[in-house]
């Protein structure tokens, strides 16, 4: 009997740490974060590349927490505007900050 509570004490720790190495933090995400960011931004970038007045090979995107960025080099203000816009449009993007450049 003494071996099986051990073992279930071994058990039941790595199961708690494994649960505690997937626990998001304000500066790391969580597993299912993470994948849910992949998503968002592989939305996005389906978005910007759909858009036909914009170069999407220039306009990078990330996601954290679902704070979607758009960075890189447009032509225009209002190249500019159109990604943002797009953007914020895709579902479980929270917000979008804006750190793209006119060229």
């Amino acid at each position: 009997m003494n071996i099986s509570k051990r073992l279930a004490t071994i058990v039941f720790s790595l199961l708690l740490v494994a649960v505690a190495g997937c626990a998001s933090t304000p500066k790391s995400e969580g597993t299912g974060e993470y994948i849910d960011d992949t998503v968002i931004t592989s939305k996005v970038k389906a978005e910007i590349f759909n858009e036909p007045t914009l170069k999407s090979r220039e306009i990078n995107v990330e996601t954290f927490k679902g704070v979607t960025q758009l960075s890189g080099f447009v032509s225009s203000q209002a190249d500019i505007n159109k990604a943002v816009e797009v953007a914020r449009h895709v579902k479980g993007v929270r917000s979008v900050r804006n750190d793209m450049k006119i060229k």
